[in-house]
């Protein structure tokens, strides 16, 4: 006899404090779940003979971004944009330049990382306007993708993820974020930008060339949560080139010369980072050449190493006097441990702090060839940022004097 009842459970009310970390759950779960997606995409691109850059007007259309006594962010930073892209294409002819808008047009901000995600890009370039309640603010930054340091950078942030209030089912495209909720902010800013270090280099190379060669006030580089920033498989930077709520930096803003200034900037920043990437590059693939020359340990001239545990290349090397090169591929402003769970398919990692970053790389070998084969291991696991990396007794030296060290 099988004696079926019916019930109902009647579970107590959330409050309000757990329901608030239920949902800051599902919003960290839902960027994972969107970052993992991003990272598989990015295993599938392709080799383009040409750099590919993505540079992208701020706002547009219906959204007017920041606005000025007399001026539109959408407007100027668009002027910008173009002239920049114009120069790119004049004096460089290897690199194919991608806009996100070229007139007058809402582009969401989910939409535009995917522009630079489909073609490929090797950089992404957000430009943007300042604003601020106070008029006494001027000058120019550079962000990239990471936690916040102070309120004024959390209210850039927020000021520029804003523009998603403006588009059509925004909480479902972004996993249940909300501008209006100053925590979700700080949630969203806890997540770097996986190529940290290559961001962090054209931001500077930016801050650079306007402080140097326009004379603006610099702000400096930091970093905060922007959505238009977390969705690119890339380096990626978004620029602040100015605040339009200062009456005289508005008007050098709105002028063509200050315009055709700003542009120029960027491009020079932008040939500058380009000429240290592709430098890096051939000398990668030189020491990579003469490393194929050489047969592996079965005498076939294959690579050796474990795809899935890259750090299995470890020959011994690594002791306080040695000369040792790894494969260094995230960064965090805060430390993860080298045990994190994103890194398990990474095999060993080894964590170090440097340059007020925890950085994070797999192998220990004395053997540059070998480090630079495992490079492109890493790459094809989705870290296209990776690079190699070398340590002296136990400390962090530039490749120029691991490579003198070697030749003598």
């Amino acid at each position: 006899m099988f004696i079926t009842t019916s019930f109902s459970l009647r579970l107590p009310k959330l409050t309000k404090k757990i329901a608030s970390k239920v949902k800051r759950l599902g919003l960290i779960f839902g960027i994972s779940l969107a970052l993992i997606s991003l990272y598989s995409q990015a295993l599938g691109q392709g080799d383009n003979d040409k750099f590919v850059v993505v540079l992208d007007a701020g706002h547009g259309g219906k959204d007017p971004g920041a606005v000025g006594k007399h001026t539109y962010e959408k407007d100027i930073v668009l002027s910008i944009v173009l002239k920049t892209g114009e120069y790119i294409n004049k004096y460089c002819d290897d690199v194919e330049v991608i806009y996100t808008r070229k007139t007058d047009r809402f582009v969401e901000l989910y939409k535009r990382a995917e522009i630079a995600n489909k073609n490929h890009a090797d950089l992404f370039v957000s430009v943007h306007c300042n604003a601020n309640e106070s008029s006494r603010f001027y000058g120019s930054e550079t962000y990239v993708m990471g936690l916040h340091k102070t309120q004024e950078n959390l209210e850039v942030a927020k000021q520029e993820n804003a523009a998603i209030l403006l588009e059509d089912d925004y909480k479902q495209t972004y996993n249940g974020f909300d501008p209006n909720e100053p925590e979700n902010h700080i949630i969203f800013s806890m997540y770097q930008n996986a190529y940290l270090d290559r961001s962090l280099e054209m931001a500077s190379e930016v801050q650079d060339q306007f402080r140097e060669r326009v004379s603006r006030r610099d702000r400096g580089v930091k970093q905060a949560g922007f959505l238009v920033l977390y969705r690119v498989t890339m380096p990626g930077v978004l620029v602040e080139t100015g605040f339009l709520t200062n009456r005289k930096e508005e008007r050098f803003l709105a002028s063509e010369s200050g315009q055709v200034y700003m542009a120029s900037a960027i491009y020079r920043a932008f040939k500058d980072y380009k000429q240290s990437i592709e430098k890096e590059n051939r000398k990668s693939a030189k020491i990579a050449g003469r490393g194929d020359n050489h047969s592996g340990p079965h005498g076939n001239g294959k690579e050796t190493f474990n795809q899935h545990k890259p750090n299995s290349v470890e020959d011994g090397a690594g002791g306080d006097n040695d000369l040792v090169f790894r494969v260094q591929f995230a960064s965090s402003e805060n430390p993860k441990g080298a045990g994190d769970p994103a890194f398990n398919r990474m095999g060993n990692v080894f964590e170090y702090h440097h340059k007020g970053l925890y950085k994070y790389t797999v192998g220990s070998t004395s053997d540059l060839d070998k480090a630079v084969n495992l490079k492109h291991q890493v790459e094809k696991m989705g870290y296209n940022g990776a690079f190699v990396v070398a340590f002296l007794n136990g400390e962090r030296i530039s490749m120029k004097k691991a490579r003198n060290l070697l030749e003598k």
